[in-house]
Parts: structure tokens; sequence; C-alpha cells
């Protein structure tokens, strides 16, 4: 008999809740890139203090990330989001408040993003075991695509929320905006219980050693890794030369916004595709599709035309929307639910730590050999490391049934009954 069909994620409640919490959550951060930095150069009128301040963020976010998935598989998922939330809201409603005051301090504020940062160290690791604690495994795939959707969503809509902020009512209420959507989302986490596994007690080092040997043990994963790093490098390299090409070559400012706004719009529809496919390999479809980030890498290169550039980074980001719901199920069906903290955290890590490397390399090269060598560089290091999983057995294998194991005859009795050894 066919088993009846799941109900949507959105019809339990614990999900319902924790999508709604996130989905604001999202949208609040969505608005603060555009808002820091606007509020920030008007502090200052320094480009290197903005730096400094975007800086103080994410070193501690990346040291403290493997830790964070510690702590997220020995504590409930749940009790680590809703601190990690408490602290986010305290930390942005700080700086609205300093915003707001009319005379704000660079100190004050890189010290409250330096807090928020470590904070979301201890929250980035544990968004996949509140998805694997609140929905069943069978529903996960529509559930990480309903997020990715969300994420796409507010990539689009953020911006544009952020200008209508500043314009208005200025960039101090915008984080003040954010520290309530961090409160929400703090209050809708009480309200819900997450199923947690148990981690046996051991030393900060075993369990960091533990959760690496969980990553080495599935070739699939570290070797996606890599190349997922070296799309986020890659990334880093066009965020950096990218505005500078669209002012000399292009037509700037409308170039520009064009890109960003179709990279978005790409977002949201590779998160929606997502959603309704079902590839037979979904880790090989995802890093394949992946690798289209090398097509607008190698058009801005090469000088060709703006609509077919814009085109370009609209399939690439498709590709990126693509990949992340799909990714995200693979390893929540994959990696046992006592250590999926901490392996999410190595993956975050990874991911993250190459995009400074590519902020800091990309300027030298261009200043060197001129913008089209790093930015082919960057395009054949993608492709070349998205392509190269596909070499990976496990990579192909997975979500492919395993093979049939034959079992041997053995030997009869006289009375017709087998012999064991």
């Amino acid at each position: 008999m066919p088993l009846p069909p799941l109900p949507h994620p959105l019809r339990t409640r614990a999900f319902r809740l924790f999508f709604i919490g996130r989905s604001l959550s999202l949208l609040g951060d969505a608005v603060i890139p555009a808002s820091l930095a606007l509020a920030v150069y008007l502090a200052t009128g320094s480009t290197a203090d903005l730096a400094l301040v975007l800086g103080c963020s994410m070193v501690p976010r990346l040291l403290l990330l493997p830790v964070g998935g510690v702590i997220g598989d020995r504590l409930n998922a749940r009790t680590v989001a809703l601190a990690a939330d408490l602290v986010r809201c305290a930390t942005q409603l700080f700086v609205g408040v300093e915003l707001l005051g009319g005379d704000p301090r660079l100190w004050q504020i890189a010290l409250a993003e330096a807090i928020g940062g470590a904070a979301s160290a201890f929250a980035m690791p544990v968004q996949a075991p509140l998805i694997t604690g609140t929905v069943e495994e069978a529903n996960r795939g529509r559930a990480n695509a309903l997020l990715g959707v969300v994420s796409s969503a507010t990539r689009v809509g953020g911006p544009a929320l952020a200008g209508a902020l500043i314009l208005t009512i200025g960039p101090g209420w915008a984080f003040v905006l954010d520290s309530a959507s961090f409160a929400v989302s703090a209050a809708l986490l009480s309200a819900i219980r997450v199923r947690h596994v148990p981690l046996a007690r051991s030393s900060l080092t075993a369990d960091l050693k533990e959760g690496w040997s969980e990553v080495r043990s599935r070739d699939w994963y570290w070797t996606s890794l890599f190349a997922h790093s070296a799309w986020n490098g890659a990334a880093a390299v066009l965020m950096t030369l990218g505005p500078a090409i669209a002012f000399e070559e292009f037509d700037g400012r409308t170039f520009w916004l064009a890109f960003l706004q179709t990279g978005a719009v790409g977002l949201l529809i590779g998160s929606l595709a997502a959603g309704r496919a079902r590839p037979r390999r979904p880790v090989l479809t995802a890093n394949l599709g992946l690798a289209t980030y090398a097509l607008p890498l190698t058009l801005l290169a090469l000088s060709a035309p703006a609509p077919l550039v814009i085109a370009a980074y609209g399939i690439a980001q498709a590709g990126l929307g693509f990949l992340s719901p799909v990714w995200e199920t693979a390893v929540q069906s994959a990696v046992p639910a006592h250590a999926l903290a901490r392996v999410t955290s190595y993956d975050w890590l990874l991911s993250l730590a190459a995009m400074p490397l590519g902020y800091a390399l990309a300027p030298l090269a261009a200043d060197a050999w001129g913008t089209g060598v790093p930015l082919l560089v960057a395009a054949a290091v993608v492709g070349g490391a998205c392509l190269a999983t596909a070499a990976v057995p496990g990579v192909r294998r997975f979500g492919q049934p395993a093979p049939a194991v034959s079992v041997p005859d053995l030997p009869a009795r006289a009375d017709g009954a087998p012999v064991a050894d």
C-alpha cells in the first residue's frame, strides 16, 4: 500500500514558527550591509573604517565557527540559536541607538559588530540541526527549498528596503528594526521543541577531531567543500573588481544595478527549481550547476556585451540558488544528527575563509596584470574545481541505491538444509 503523502512542512507547528522567525531575521540582515556602509561612511568619511568594522565582524566569526559547531552538538540547537538571537538583538539595538544619537563612535560600533559576529558563529552551525529537529527526513528537501526561496527573496528586496529606510527614517532605525527581527525570532524559538541527540561528554579537542573525521570520511563532502570554497573566492574577486569594470567599460551604475538584480532574480529562480527537482545524483548535479559561475567571470574578462554578461550572471546565481537547498538536504540526510552542527561549521569555515583571500589578491593581481587576468584565473579555478568533483566516486554515487550484495550459495546437507561454516 502506498504511504499517505506527508503534510507540507509549514503545517508542522515547530517548523512553521522557526520558518517565520528565520524569514524575519533574513530580511533584517539583508538591510544591514547598505545601512552599515552608509552609516560608517557618513560618520567617518573613510572606506578604511568601513573595512575595519566589517573585519571586526568577520574575524570572530571565522575563529569561533568550529567551537560553535561543538556547542551546537552538545546542547540543544534551539537553546544555542535562542541565545545567539538575543545577543545579536542586543548588539544591533546598541548600534542603532548609537547611530540615532547623532555622534556615533567607531570603536563602539566595531566592538558591537565583533560581538554580533561571534554570536553568528554559534547560530550558523545550528541551522541544520534546527531543520532536522523539526522536520521529518522525507520532507527536508521541501523545507530547505522554502528557506532557500526566502533567502533569495530577501536578497532581491533587501537592498530596495534598505534604500527606502535610509532615505526616510535613516540607517539607525534600520538597525533597530533588525534588532526587533532577532527579538521576534528568539520569542518564536522559545515556543517550540526541537529534537536533540545528546553528545557523549568529551574534551573540546576530541569533539573537534571527531567532527573533522566525519568530514574526512566522506569523499563527496570534503571534495565538494573545496569546490564551494573556490566559488566563494571567485565571488570575492568578482565583487572586488566588478564595480570598477562597470564604470570603466560599461555605463556604470545602471549596469552594476542590473547585474546585481539579475543575479538576485536568478538566485530566486534556482531556489524555486530546487524545491521541485528530484535529481538522481543531487550532489553531482548541484556542483555542475555551480561551475556556471565561470561564465560571467570569463565574459567580464573578455569585455563581452553588457546584456550577455548580465544574463550569464543570472544563470550563475541560479546555479547557486539550486545548490544551497539540495546540498543542505544531502548533508542532513547523510551526516549523523549528533555531529551535524560540527560538520556544518567546517562547511561554513572553509567557505568563508576563501573570501578574504579573494578580496586581498584580486586588487594586487589587477594592479600587476590588469583586471582580465584575475577574472580568468578565478574562472578557471571555480570551473575546474566544480567540474573536477565529477571524478570523485562518492559524488557520482550519492543519491544512488547501494549495489546489491550477492550471497554465495552455501553447501547443502543430505537433507537439503544449508551448512554454515
